[in-house]
């Protein structure tokens, strides 16, 4: 089983990006980026909530029998 982080950066002042990160089952980030923003957000709560439907919609499907 994969576990999952959803991290939100800001490069720049007002410039945020979320990206899925594969994470151990305590947490704490591995270096494998799952996915990440194509285009940044204006604020962290829009980048944020742009990463929980990524995140979202990845679990949707690995639910998918293949």
């Amino acid at each position: 089983m994969t576990h999952t982080k959803l991290i939100v950066r800001e490069p720049a002042p007002g410039s945020f990006f979320w990206a899925l990160m594969e994470s151990d089952e305590r947490g704490a980030v591995l270096k494998r980026e799952l996915e990440s923003a194509d285009m940044e957000s204006d604020s962290y709560e829009a980048a944020l909530a742009a990463g929980t439907r990524a995140l979202r919609r990845m679990k949707e499907r690995e639910a998918t029998p293949h």
